[in-house]
């Protein structure tokens, strides 16, 4: 490296943090104005508070890394254009590629970074958030989805049409056990289940009881209230979605096999996983992008430029959350390789590979 590319790679990783630095602030800044009641009504203690937000910034920064890259590019480099320095490197031989490389190089920088974050770091700062959210800030969360499956122990399948996890309780609650021949053995069916972790047992209400024989005949009892020990508890059916979000990569990969072998849905969590390797390589696209933009010196000034990063950094965004809401609904292709799999993989490349290609357009119209 030369001394200009070093003073290209200094810019943009002393700008990038700079960023990174006051985003950080203005996002704690807002949270704790919106949660001071809830904290002082808690009686949260300082330092918990301190730590809480420590975490927060670390999952905040990693969440808008790629954007705040974005906007480092265009600020840098544009001031670097409005100063005619793009020109004068440009007229004196420099090819445009040759211009990329200190770019590329500290975004290889922040890419490897972001990696690490992403994989391992992160999820140990979201569990230090969650857990000061869930006893002092979040106290209660609510189920939203209904119908709920699971597969709970094999050859036996339990329902819950809706729970309340406050109360944790659930309603209209069906078990049905399965033998190896495939013919039911028992059905059991409630009004509600309420779940009491002291004695690790289930309270049925109203409860129905089926038993179905291997001569053909069948039994039934009907009981008002029965405590039993089922092989469930109220987590498997309910449970924070921010809770993926504290696992490293290999735990979330070993959960994803449990809650697939429940029969539970796993596509946000498949996305969960490739998200966690595409959004980092996010600002390798970025980068691309925003050299292209800023790079060419505009009567508009900076001013141009900046609207032009907000704009497309909130393309990206919303490009990216209206694939992944598509994603977790669409059904999969015969022809797809990997199903299931297959899809969520592609939604977390696929705003890559969309911008890639704008990225490569700009780059051919950009100043040679």
């Amino acid at each position: 490296m030369n001394k200009l590319d070093r003073y290209i790679i200094k810019k943009f990783l002393l700008t990038f943090f700079f960023m990174l630095g006051a985003f950080c602030v203005v996002a704690v800044v807002f949270d704790l104005v919106e949660n001071i009641g809830r904290l002082l009504s808690n009686d949260a203690p300082f330092w918990g508070t301190v730590k809480y937000y420590v975490a927060f910034c670390f999952f905040f920064g990693n969440l808008l890394s790629g954007f705040i890259v974005f906007l480092t590019i265009v600020w840098f480099t544009s001031r670097l254009a409005q100063q005619t320095e793009i020109i004068a490197m440009l007229t004196g031989g420099m090819s445009f590629s040759r211009l990329l490389r200190p770019y590329f190089i500290a975004a290889s920088i922040l890419v490897v970074f972001s990696l690490f974050l992403s994989h391992y770091v992160v999820p140990q700062a979201n569990k230090d958030k969650l857990e000061f959210e869930v006893q002092w800030v979040h106290v209660n969360f609510h189920v939203k989805d209904q119908n709920l499956y699971r597969e709970v122990a094999p050859g036996t399948v339990a329902y819950f049409r809706s729970i309340t996890y406050g109360r944790k309780t659930g309603y209209k609650f069906q078990m049905e056990r399965w033998g190896d021949d495939n013919k039911l053995e028992q059905r059991i069916v409630a009004a509600k289940g309420t779940w009491v972790p002291a004695d690790s047992l289930w309270r049925l209400i109203n409860v129905g009881v089926r038993e179905f024989n291997d001569d053909g005949t069948e039994s039934f009892k009907f009981v008002n209230r029965i405590d039993t020990v089922l092989p469930m508890r109220i987590d498997d059916f309910a449970q924070r979605d921010a809770v993926v979000n504290t696992m490293t990569t290999s735990e979330l990969n070993e959960h994803i096999e449990d809650v697939r072998s429940t029969g539970a849905d796993v596509s946000p969590l498949l996305l969960t996983r490739y998200s966690r390797t595409a959004t980092p390589f996010a600002i390798f696209v970025l980068t691309l992008i925003g050299v292209g933009i800023a790079s060419r010196k505009q009567r508009g000034g900076i001013g141009f430029h900046l609207f032009a990063a907000v704009l497309i950094g909130f393309t990206f965004v919303f490009t990216s959350r209206l694939i992944t809401v598509y994603a977790a609904t669409a059904s999969v292709p015969a022809w797809l390789p990997y199903g299931l799999d297959g899809i969520q993989f592609i939604a977390a490349w696929l705003p890559n590979v969309l911008f890639g290609i704008l990225g490569l357009w700009i780059y051919k119209r950009a100043p040679k």
